[in-house]
């Protein structure tokens, strides 16, 4: 344990070389500077940041495209803007459709692309991602508001059972919340989400945080969610979702690794989910850290890829 929290362990054998090759260096630098939570807050250099992360994922995301045969269009759903995946040869009479909600903390797009072009091109599956109002400027329920938007789109011109949503951190968190909210109003469930790495508690720190170094600087998952949560109340069931009724859900495919901060609240969400009643499918990858499909171009990540797009392509029907 250092003044700055815990330190990463050596990163395990038993991954593959490719995932190492890109781990190793988080030994050295350590867990995300703190100073970027504090740049995100100031309006000046809130546009630098996420900028600096658009053009860090951008040789990511053409690699992606470019192997996955997958063209990217620009757009708006509904009033919110949205960017719309699909497979070059996929069948255009094809009524599926997959929304996505990408990660990077509520304030910043760190993973839009990178989530969206693999699975666009593993199932032929048409993919919108919502690029949802962000905190701090736009707290909850701003982001929920958006989602709820371009999923009642979607139903406008096809059956639930042929939609599925589904998100990587934040966008976990996003994922569960509209589903508690499409309960709320009364809407048909999608046929399956996919929840990677995310929580369904605003409230708690995981036991995972305790042993691995932050996602951002010293802050706990819980203070990361300050400039999303706002004055919300944390047990409300509508931000924590595993503070309500989680029946009716549709089938759901959880993720995390053993090197993931947000380890413990997948399992936490998944153990209320299984009570539930809800039809769950929790896989844990070893060694890995948070949310590598996202970013980390290895065998590992392969396996999860495949993972996401098969029970995607078993849930929904054409």
């Amino acid at each position: 344990m250092s003044d700055k929290g815990p330190i990463q362990p050596p990163f395990a054998m038993t991954v593959s070389a490719e995932a190492r090759a890109v781990m190793e260096p988080m030994l050295k630098q350590g867990s995300a500077p703190e100073v970027t939570a504090t740049l995100l807050r100031n309006p000046i250099t809130r546009a630098a940041v996420r900028a600096a992360a658009a053009n860090h994922l951008k040789p990511l995301n053409k690699g992606r495209a470019a192997r996955f045969g997958v063209d990217v269009e620009k757009g708006k759903v509904a009033g919110v803007p949205v960017k719309h995946m699909r497979r070059r040869d996929a069948d255009p009479a094809d009524k599926r459709l997959l929304i996505n909600f990408h990660g990077g903390g509520f304030m910043v797009d760190a993973g839009s692309l990178t989530e969206t072009i693999p699975i666009a091109g593993l199932t032929g599956i048409p993919v919108t991602t919502v690029l949802y109002r962000m905190a701090p400027e736009h707290p909850y329920p701003a982001a929920v508001d958006d989602a709820l938007a371009v999923y009642a789109d979607a139903l406008a011109h096809r059956p639930a059972s042929a939609i599925g949503i589904y998100g990587t951190s934040a966008g976990a968190c996003l994922t569960l919340q509209l589903l508690a909210r499409i309960k709320a109003e009364g809407l048909p469930m999608p046929a399956a989400a996919g929840f990677f790495s995310g929580a369904g508690d605003f409230t708690i720190v995981g036991d995972c945080e305790a042993y691995l170094p932050s996602i951002m600087g010293t802050r706990t998952a819980a203070e990361t969610l300050d400039d999303y949560c706002g004055s919300a109340d944390r047990t409300d069931p509508l931000l924590s979702p595993t503070y309500g009724d989680l029946s009716g859900l549709p089938p759901m495919l959880l993720m995390s690794s053993t090197r993931d901060q947000l380890l413990s609240h997948t399992v936490l969400a998944d153990l209320a989910l299984r009570k539930a009643g809800v039809d769950v499918d929790l896989r844990v990858y070893e060694g890995m850290p948070h949310a590598f499909w996202a970013w980390i171009e290895c065998p590992e990540t392969e396996i999860a890829l495949a993972a996401q797009a098969e029970f995607f392509e078993k849930h929904l029907v054409a």
